[in-house]
């Protein structure tokens, strides 16, 4: 890698995906290490008593930054617990959650991920999703398609909502918020074949990509929720936009994903 600000090459985008399969395993066999094993004093909150941090999200968070940190010198990091590199649009950028579903982690459940997200000039280039406790790694570049444990995958041919199975999510401090999106929830709840809080928005995206789901929206998200999900679901043929239907969803904090036959009926009964 150069460091420049020009997207990358197919050959640039299939070594880093090693490297972070890689790093996104030994990730995971750091938290399953220590998956139902954490002390009281290695659970701790952050801006409300809902959002956790583990000692487990730290570590790592820890390896995989000292490992692409080695690979890849030249590109920036955004995790999601102690590393933000500053802004630099010619760089690569790394977009890191070291654990997430933290609370599923904390109560045993097994739907928590490391999420992995490469971006170069201002497009995405390389995702890993990689679910340890459920044996799965998803992965995708970007012209590659998107795979599942080295199998192709494609989203949902669904074509109605009545048909579909939904999932979302709720913010922290919902109880501060003008949309806490129970709103939003409501107005699918009767129309759906179902609604699914899986309580990690990144395995809610790989889901949409497999087809499991056949949709997905969620407000007040950070990139670091988003920034591999999202390739994944477009490579296996879905359609990402933020509630608007615009492309602010990387940073803009809402986001809707979904098979081609059901994206705009989503999107028409958001409000954010």
């Amino acid at each position: 890698m150069t460091g420049t600000s020009s997207a990358l090459d197919d050959a640039e985008r299939t070594a880093i995906l090693a490297v972070a399969v890689e790093a996104a395993v030994r990730a995971g066999a750091v938290l399953m290490e220590h998956f139902g094993a954490l002390q009281a004093d290695e659970v701790t909150t952050k801006s409300s008593a809902r959002d956790l941090v583990t000692a487990a999200d730290v570590a790592s968070e820890r390896l995989l930054v000292e490992t692409l940190r080695a690979a890849y010198p030249g590109h920036a990091i955004e995790a999601e617990e102690e590393v933000r590199d500053a802004p630099d649009e010619s760089r690569p950028r790394w977009f890191l959650d070291p654990l997430d579903g933290t609370v599923n982690y904390v109560h045993r459940l097994p739907c928590f991920a490391v999420s992995m997200g490469l971006w170069s000039a201002g497009v995405p280039e390389v995702a890993v999703i990689h679910a340890p406790k459920l044996g799965e790694t998803f992965t995708a570049v970007r012209g590659g398609g998107a795979k599942l444990n080295g199998r192709t995958i494609h989203v949902s041919d669904a074509q109605s909502l009545a048909e579909s199975i939904l999932a979302t999510g709720f913010p922290y401090r919902r109880g501060e918020l003008e949309h806490s999106n129970l709103e939003n929830f409501g107005r699918f709840f009767y129309d759906v074949r179902g609604v699914r809080r899986m309580g990690s928005a990144a395995m809610d995206l790989a889901w949409v990509a497999d087809g499991r789901l056949d949709g997905y929206w969620e407000l007040h998200l950070s990139p670091h929720d988003v920034a591999a999900g999202a390739l994944l679901v477009r490579e296996a043929g879905g359609v990402v936009t933020d509630a608007d239907g615009g492309e602010d969803w990387l940073r803009g904090g809402h986001i809707v994903a979904a098979g081609p036959g059901i994206h705009a009926a989503i999107r028409a009964r958001i409000v954010h």
